[in-house]
């Protein structure tokens, strides 16, 4: 059930990330510049958010696996229509339906949690979320392969047969699961909005996540015309493959759940947050050099990975019943922070260039370093600090 949940996680993400390597080929066909192409990746985020704010709550509101395979069914006509999109606004409207309804990886990771005992869920979900993380980096190669041989809208199309056969895989293999809350629709949606206040380790862990998601995705946005550009002159299929280096960082994911088990979270995400401005300090040395980038792309994504796997760790924990709901706020404040990311490193690439991209990545993972060493420290024989 871990390797089935994991390889639905991966696939279902997956479809936030494929428009990444095809940004180049997308401004080309549509005649679009830089900034406008990266509003597809912009807009997909934002259509997680809004999915994960007022979709994925329902996970504790509704039996799960009917909720799964609604959600699945509806990110399969989108993502045909991004396929047969005869314009750039389609293709954003669909963008925005397939990645709001793409939380069904959300759903699966809460899923994964109320099935393990306690002393393990770190582990469960680090395992679960190892196939997310795979799903988000392993995306950009696939992606870049499927274009450079039968064009982009072969990727959309594919991935739409995809979560057509995943939708009904699911629905035959996952066993019910009761609701946790028999609250109505809008008390659950006005419960969720309540949740940073009453949790405050919800905030700040959704604020640390933001963070080091926002450099992650400007990282990625912004890499491919690097890589396209006149310094390296890569195919789209080149692209691809030096995304696949960046997988290699999804192998910290079942670690960063052992060391949460261990009561860890604290000093492992101050760790992460330094790797992540150590990362773009590595990119800025290394504009000429692909192995300096390659480095570069393993280290901001272990830090995503590491700070994902904690955070949800500690969310989890807060309160057993409202686990959707928690996971719903943390998530959107995640992807909400990848949103800005994206937005916001595609202007600054534009205008500053690469250099000016790399000062941003280490500046903010450097200011969230700071606004974590304000948190309260675990005194011997209390809880770990969340």
């Amino acid at each position: 059930m871990i390797v089935l949940l994991a390889v639905a996680c991966g696939m279902t993400v997956a479809n936030l990330y494929y428009a990444q390597p095809l940004l180049s080929s997308l401004s080309r066909d549509f005649g679009i510049g830089t900034a406008t192409a990266g509003t597809l990746i912009t807009l997909t985020q934002v259509g997680y958010v809004i999915g994960m704010l007022i979709l994925v709550p329902l996970g504790d509101r509704l039996e799960k696996r009917r909720l799964v395979t609604a959600l699945l069914s509806v990110t399969t006509v989108a993502l045909a229509v991004a396929g047969f999109a005869p314009g750039f606004l389609v293709l954003l409207a669909a963008a925005l339906v397939s990645g709001a309804t793409s939380v069904v990886a959300q759903i699966l990771v809460s899923y994964a949690a109320s099935l393990a005992p306690d002393e393990t869920r770190g582990r469960v979900v680090g395992r679960v979320m190892s196939g997310l993380l795979t799903g988000i980096l392993l995306s950009r190669t696939v992606s870049g392969l499927v274009s450079d041989t039968a064009g982009w809208r072969a990727v959309y199309l594919g991935s739409a047969v995809l979560m057509a056969v995943l939708a009904v895989s699911l629905r035959a293999a996952l066993p019910q699961q009761a609701p946790t809350t028999s609250l109505p629709y809008h008390h659950v949606l006005r419960s969720t909005i309540r949740l940073p206040r009453v949790h405050p380790a919800l905030l700040r862990r959704g604020l640390y996540q933001a963070a080091v998601f926002s450099v992650f995705s400007a990282f990625w946005t912004t890499i491919p015309f690097v890589l396209t550009g006149p310094r390296f002159h890569y195919s789209e299929t080149g692209v691809a493959l030096f995304a696949l280096v960046g997988a290699a960082g999804a192998a910290v994911a079942p670690f960063a759940g052992g060391w949460a088990d261990r009561g860890l979270a604290r000093p492992v995400t101050g760790i992460a947050l330094a790797a992540a401005a150590l990362a773009f300090a590595v990119a800025g040395l290394g504009g000429r050099s692909v192995v300096l980038l390659a480095l570069a792309a393993i280290l901001v994504d272990v830090a995503v990975q590491t700070t994902l796997i904690l955070g949800q760790h500690t969310v989890y924990a807060l309160d057993p019943a409202a686990r959707s709901r928690l996971n719903s706020v943390f998530i959107a404040m995640f992807f909400t922070g990848g949103a800005i990311g994206t937005q916001l490193g595609a202007a600054v690439f534009d205008t500053a260039g690469w250099r000016g991209l790399t000062v941003l990545g280490a500046a903010v993972p450097l200011l969230t370093l700071a606004y974590w060493a304000t948190e309260r420290r675990t005194r011997p024989g209390t809880p770990a600090p969340v």
